[in-house]
């Protein structure tokens, strides 16, 4: 089942079965519902599973004996798992068409009442390189700065912005979950809401451009881990509650923008869930994946900090910015309000399911889409 050629012994032979067998086990175990934070973690490392599967399937076409129909019950196995991990991913490439259309600058008429631009960023609460964020801020001037882990040290440091941003809705923490927004501009009808956990809490305003008023959710749910919640289902239950008010609320000249670090990958099932009932749009698509986390590991790093807008926005740029200390790099976004944009634009559709997957999400936590504050109506 081995070239002879490379002297490998059977064992050689069993090395990459048990790999191979590895790669089928981290596949399939996605594929069911099952809320367990170590099967609902296999959703995160999918480009790490497609490049090891694919080293893998090199090897064997390499050094198994190709006439031997054992060595096929390993290699279309392990094709199969390269070919479903890419399939995943395949959207965060440039290899498909943008989901958002590119800003068209020559065509606004005046920047500051129809572009806004949000930093998005998880601090690390034990972080103490608040002077690192800060210069980025300034840097790159942005409309409105989230961050998320900040307590009253990050508070006390944060507020150095209030000339510059004089509008804020402040909710220091020392659980890993407070969260801060500071905005240029005016903000109306502020909430701060705990939806599904009591200590979790979510941002929800309403941002003034110009004569417009943009929808702005704030979220950092808890991630299913063996040290915070051991399955998923109160960090689903979040997105679905949002997301299902978006859908209720949701009418063709509001335009909303989702932001927040939502500790799942872009790619999962739940995050595509929350897309097809809010709506939203990821500008991600066709662009690149924007890994924020681990900013420790490039061998692992995957989106879990994100921003979906509705159709009305174009984007103008992107960026994933310089390490600050945090074990998260900070997202850049820049968007150009065109309404006329919303015929054209459009992200995936609900498929079949996929409301009975969001009612049993909700009624697992016994929560309504209710109770999400729709800022312009409150």
């Amino acid at each position: 089942m081995l070239k002879q050629d490379f002297g490998f012994s059977s064992n050689m032979f069993t090395a990459f079965a048990f790999c191979a067998g590895l790669l089928i086990l981290a596949t399939l175990l996605p594929l069911s519902r099952n809320s367990k934070w170590w099967i609902r973690g296999l959703d995160f490392p999918r480009l790490q599973l497609a490049i090891g599967s694919g080293f893998l399937v090199t090897l064997e076409l390499s050094l198994l004996e190709l006439t031997q129909p054992a060595s096929w019950w390993l290699i279309i196995p392990t094709i199969l798992c390269f070919a479903y991990q890419a399939w995943w991913i395949l959207p965060y490439t440039k290899l498909v068409a943008p989901e958002v259309e590119p800003a068209e600058d020559e065509l606004l008429e005046d920047k500051t009442s129809t572009c806004i631009s949000i930093i998005t960023a998880n601090v690390l609460m034990t972080n103490r390189n608040a002077r690192k964020l800060l210069e980025l801020v300034r840097q790159y001037q942005p409309d409105i700065l989230v961050t998320l882990e900040s307590n009253d040290w990050w508070q006390s440091h944060l507020d150095q912005l209030s000339g510059q941003y004089p509008h804020a809705v402040k909710c220091p923490l020392d659980n890993l979950y407070g969260m801060h927004l500071y905005s240029r501009r005016e903000l109306i009808n502020t909430e701060i809401q705990y939806l599904v956990e009591k200590d979790v809490p979510s941002i929800h305003a309403c941002v003034k451009l110009a004569q417009q008023q943009i929808r702005l959710h704030c979220l950092h749910p808890a991630p299913p881990s063996p040290t915070e919640n051991e399955v998923s289902s109160e960090r689903d239950a979040e997105l679905v509650m949002v997301a299902k008010n978006i859908e209720k609320t949701k009418d063709s000249s509001t335009p909303i923008i989702v932001t927040g670090d939502m500790n799942d990958v872009a790619w999962s099932r739940t995050t595509r869930l929350f897309r097809k009932i809010s709506g939203l749009l990821d500008p991600r698509i066709g662009r690149g994946m924007f890994n924020t986390f681990h900013a420790d590991y490039w061998f692992m790093r995957w989106p879990l900090d994100h921003l979906f807008h509705s159709e009305h926005f174009t984007l103008r740029t992107m960026q994933r910015l310089p390490g600050f200390g945090s074990d998260h790099f900070a997202l850049y976004t820049e968007l150009a309000l065109v309404p006329h944009k919303a015929e054209t634009q459009s992200g995936i559709d609900k498929e079949a399911g996929d409301e009975e997957m969001a009612q049993e999400i909700l009624q697992g936590q016994q929560v309504s889409s209710d109770n999400v504050v729709n800022p312009t109506r409150s």
